[in-house]
């Protein structure tokens, strides 16, 4: 090799070490989070985003794995229908309302403009069909009927948006319309929504609305698509409202989950078509490759068995009333121990969902998490005659 072939090798060498070393001080790494602490927020070099607020969270302890100016107030477009479904769908798992129940359209909904699915004064249509017009199609015009239909009024119904708003602690929402149009003081910010979010996730019916990917309305006249496009881009994306207005621009709240790992991401205010979703999948990135989630138990899995005396049955399964999981930075899932906490045996009559005691994770002594076990079955008390037989039985 020359001596002009060796300088430039040498040279390219240098530049090839310094980039390196640029590219890896601008990620540095965050400071890990604890998870025995209520919120941990992080403050990563590396990730930026172009939503003028934004908020990744851990929902189930509530760790803020990344936010930007997370309590500003921000108008939040058709996001805000995100409180219309849970208030709506909290109604039905009540049994207040039925899915079956047919909603008349009034004219205050008919005039409803911007996404709408076009309703008619006095047409009916199921509460569950209007459901998913609010949840995929982001339809305003539905957002009334059943806000009328639910609280008999929409300002009824806006009062109790604001009181769930309230219940929640949430400091800086408040809502004036179910729908999200333009309108003064109607404003929430990154982290409230991502709260919301994380509490319709509780409802079976909210989650099971705002995972479709798409509904045939009116017996496949009408096709609905969800405007939330994650669902199928993002893998794991399962729930979401995205929402647009000028003065919001581009909005999205929503959740994804990857091995047992569940985050919420929230973006307010992007420029760009598409930008919400772009920006969320970036955030979305950063924390599933920094997190995970280190499970013991299934919510609902069988984890033992408890004897059970005086019953029909010897034996009563136990089941985690909840996910038995906890949430650590990558590197920190090692050094777990369980333990649960039970009784030797307990008395019959045992009911299906009776608490039995506790599961409970520990690391290095100081305890991580507590979920409490429950009977998976009903166990009557046997009868006397039974009772002997039974005593007979072990007897011999």
């Amino acid at each position: 090799m020359n001596k002009k072939r060796l300088f430039i090798v040498l040279v390219a060498a240098l530049v090839f070490s310094l980039s390196m070393g640029i590219g890896q001080a601008a990620w540095a790494e965050p400071e890990a989070a604890k998870v025995n602490t209520s919120v941990k927020v992080t403050k990563p070099a590396g990730l930026e985003t172009t939503a003028e607020a934004a908020i990744l969270l851990e929902p189930r302890k509530d760790i803020i794995v990344y936010e930007k100016e997370k309590d500003k107030q921000l108008p939040m477009a058709s996001v805000t229908k995100l409180m219309t479904l849970l208030l709506a769908t909290d109604a039905v798992e009540k049994g207040d309302f039925k899915l079956t129940d047919q909603v008349v359209t009034s004219e205050n909904a008919w005039e409803m403009g911007g996404s709408q699915i076009y309703l008619e004064p006095e047409e009916e249509m199921s509460l569950w069909d209007l459901l998913t017009a609010i949840g995929l199609q982001s339809a305003n015009d539905a957002s009334v009927a059943v806000a009328e239909h639910i609280a008999g009024t929409e300002e009824a119904f806006i009062e109790a948006m604001n009181e769930r708003a309230r219940s929640l602690g949430l400091k800086n929402t408040n809502f004036v319309n179910c729908h999200g149009l333009t309108a003064d003081n109607h404003y929430t910010s990154a982290h409230d929504m991502a709260i919301i979010l994380k509490e319709g996730l509780k409802n079976p019916l909210f989650r099971k609305i705002t995972a479709m990917q798409e509904y045939d309305l009116r017996g496949g006249a009408f096709k609905l698509w969800n405007t939330n496009k994650l669902l199928w881009w993002y893998e794991g994306a399962d729930a979401g409202k995205t929402g647009w207005t000028e003065a919001a621009k581009y909005c999205l709240a929503s959740s994804a989950e990857r091995d047992g790992l569940r985050l919420i991401c929230v973006v307010l205010g992007t420029e760009q078509v598409r930008s919400h979703f772009s920006e969320s999948m970036k955030i979305f990135d950063y924390g599933f490759a920094r997190y995970k989630s280190v499970n013991f138990a299934d919510q609902g899995a069988v984890v033992g068995q408890l004897k059970v005396s005086k019953g029909q049955a010897e034996h009563v399964d136990i089941l985690a009333a909840d996910r038995v999981s906890v949430v650590v930075p990558r590197g920190e899932d090692k050094g777990f121990e369980t333990n649960m906490e039970l009784p030797d045996n307990i008395s019959a009559p045992v009911q299906k969902g009776q608490e039995l005691g506790e599961y409970v994770v520990t690391k290095d002594g100081q305890e991580e998490l507590r979920v409490k076990l429950v009977a998976g079955a009903d166990i009557p008390k046997a009868s006397l005659g039974q009772q002997i037989r039974n005593i007979l039985d072990s007897v011999y």
